[in-house]
């Protein structure tokens, strides 16, 4: 899972399937209540205002589409989805259209044709029109609030008390629940779900004229993806699913997955540490390393430490975070540690002048956009996870799984094992939308070995629920990205396959460097 505000901007841009129709229980691509409708043409003119300082490819246009609040009543309620172009640099060599999606869940997507334009080679910028938009509820896209003003995203990853109590955990989790319940977005909350995203997103297909759509989602966005291969396989042309969510496990089987992918991806910044001990003195062997960071972590979580010249402080649950964030890329290991040289110089109360440059580089609030509530991602992160599909409900669940994980997994804490809102959410409006392995051979799945966000078991697991539909790329790497990270033969692989629709016949394995 990505998070806004707590890395670098995207470089651009988590994701269930649908069964084709015959699955008992599962949802359909097509409603039956009553007539689909037909949308508009989407008039293309200027984007949203940028806010101070960020740029925008000028060849980007954006419009907006109306789609039903409710596929399955599509004559009542409607909401506003803001949608992005670069139309193909060659006409006479276009293909069609490539739909992009950064993840999250509710991250917004509407600047990723000018993000990602800069990445991809010119056969693919001349074959395809680079279409971004920010899904149902986020951003521009008719936004949705929790009312959680006082409360981010980081503060609900729960992560048990210093003790390993989680009573603090579920009494937030509960009013976070009924606080969303009784917020202005009430109403629309219910339908804030990866498989309405998904039936937006073929609306988008109508309104553009085409045929079939091309995809590339990332993290949330191969669920996304995934979701709409199997509500519209006729409807998909070449899809890419980078950093992949087990279509069977979301959302609570999936979070646990997080332990396993933090033991996986924290020895390389353990490993680089202990290269720069001169530096960051941690200790000279990665296991010195993870020894002094565990114990750092544990030490804040009985007495924060304090940031001088405010009421902040810095916590164990907050460490973590900030750890499992700067892992998703090699790029930001440097960073990583330094955090943790900073965090331990103000548990020590000796912080120094770098020390208060990298405190301003982490908490630095970018300025607000005018009409999106301050907790939209956090509001669309909720709506999407505890609205898929249900959750378990017994607290007493939640107090012997975090134990259990919080002993074997000392990194993570007991966190992935441990309570969210959706355990007091309202029940999901449809069951969840099951992925076939039947279908056209028309995917094309990337995986790093050591993602800490979607692990590989979860890549795993997505490739087993396609079956033959998909090609897979395993990356023997770090971080939660694998195209355009200087790897050749993750990146020949996938713009063949844009260009020419050729997939290799076998599994791909590469090995890279860290970076």
């Amino acid at each position: 899972m990505r998070f806004a505000g707590m890395t670098s901007a995207p470089r651009r841009g988590m994701a269930v399937s649908l069964m084709l129709m015959a699955v008992a229980g599962c949802s359909t691509g097509s409603p039956p209540h009553e007539p689909p409708v037909t949308p508009r043409r989407i008039v293309w003119g200027t984007c949203p205002a940028l806010p101070d300082g960020a740029a925008r490819d000028p060849r980007q246009t954006c419009g907006s589409l109306q789609v039903p609040l409710d596929h399955h009543h599509p004559g009542g309620a409607t909401l506003d989805i803001a949608v992005s172009r670069i139309i193909a640099a060659r006409p006479s060599s276009r293909r069609g259209v490539l739909l992009l999606n950064p993840g999250g869940p509710g991250l917004g997507g509407l600047e990723l044709p000018s993000l990602n334009a800069p990445l991809l080679p010119p056969a693919v910028l001349d074959s395809y029109d680079l279409i971004g938009f920010d899904p149902r509820g986020v951003g521009h896209s008719s936004p949705v609030t929790c009312g959680l003003t006082d409360v981010s995203i980081v503060n609900l990853f729960p992560y048990p008390a210093a003790d390993g109590s989680i009573d603090a955990n579920v009494a937030l989790a509960r009013e976070t629940a009924a606080r969303c319940a009784a917020s202005s977005s009430r109403d629309v909350l219910p339908f804030i779900t990866t498989a309405n995203t998904a039936r937006d997103m073929d609306l988008f297909r109508q309104a553009l004229g085409e045929e079939q759509v091309s995809y590339w989602g990332q993290s949330y966005g191969t669920y996304l993806g995934a979701v709409y291969a199997s509500l519209f396989p006729e409807r998909t042309d070449r899809m890419i699913l980078e950093g992949n969510v087990d279509p069977t496990s979301v959302w609570s089987g999936f979070t646990r997955t997080w332990s396993d992918g933090m033991e996986s991806r924290f020895p390389d910044a353990a490993r680089y540490a202990a290269a720069h001990d001169d530096r960051f003195h941690f200790g000279t062997t990665p296991e010195a390393v993870t020894e002094a960071y565990l114990a750092l972590a544990n030490r804040i979580d009985a007495t924060p430490a304090s940031i001088p010249g405010t009421d902040a402080v810095i916590t164990g649950g907050l460490l973590r975070t900030l750890t499992y964030t700067f892992l998703e890329r090699d790029e930001q290991l440097p960073l990583l540690v330094q955090v943790w040289r900073t965090t331990a110089n103000l548990a020590d109360g000796a912080p120094t002048e770098e020390d208060a440059a990298v405190l301003q580089q982490l908490f630095a609030q970018g300025p607000a956009e005018a009409d999106i509530p301050g907790d939209n991602q956090t509001a669309v992160f909720l709506a999407l996870t505890c609205g898929d599909v249900s959750w378990p409900t017994d607290v007493e669940h939640y107090r012997a799984a975090t134990a259990v994980d919080r002993a074997a997994h000392p990194l993570s804490a007991g966190m992935p094992a441990n309570i969210w809102p959706c355990a007091f959410w309202r029940a999901p409006l449809e069951p969840p939308v099951a992925v076939p392995s039947e279908g056209p051979h028309n995917i094309l799945l990337l995986q790093n070995r050591r993602d800490n966000a979607t692990p590989w078991e979860s890549g795993l697991g997505m490739r087993k629920a396609l079956g033959a539909r998909a090609a897979w790329v395993g990356v023997e790497a770090g971080g939660h990205y694998a195209y355009g990270q200087g790897a050749s033969c993750v990146d020949d692989v996938f713009n063949a396959f844009l260009e020419d629709g050729t997939l290799p016949q076998d599994d791909v394995h590469c090995r890279v460097a860290l970076r």
